[in-house]
């Protein structure tokens, strides 16, 4: 495992922005898809946005196309999640993940099964209120 520290989580009013960092180290972090997942109380943990290596490929839980939008900064080993138009179902702690394998994966396939990851970061809470 490596370390994965997210930031910028806090509450916002339904329709309001926020932008999660998730800061790594430890590892050739330009060869690695990255991904943030979200888990809300009771329920389970779910895929919420993936990026490819160089940030060409992307893909979305269904529920955020549209509104969220993840990139990565490959010099500074930073990956991003912009949340726009954000919705009380949105409210959920976020989690900055690393898959297991480097190299090309299938987006969908990352986004879909958390097997695939073997580095967590701690989390950031996202409230938002209606």
């Amino acid at each position: 495992q490596v370390p994965l520290a997210e930031s910028g989580g806090g509450s916002v009013q339904a329709g309001g922005s926020l932008r999660l960092s998730c800061k790594t180290s430890g590892y050739t972090f330009r060869n690695y898809y990255m991904a943030w997942f979200r888990q809300a109380p009771g329920k389970e943990r779910e895929g919420v946005a993936v990026t490819s290596t160089g940030g060409g490929t992307t893909c979305y839980h269904d529920s955020v196309k549209g509104r969220f939008t993840i990139s990565r900064n490959n010099a500074n080993n930073t990956v991003y999640l912009q949340m726009d138009n954000l919705k009380p179902e949105d409210a959920a702690m976020y989690y900055c993940a690393k898959p297991r394998q480097a190299g090309d994966l299938r987006c969908s396939g990352l986004l879909e099964n958390e097997r695939f990851i073997d580095s967590w970061g701690q989390g950031t809470q996202v409230t938002v209120s209606s």
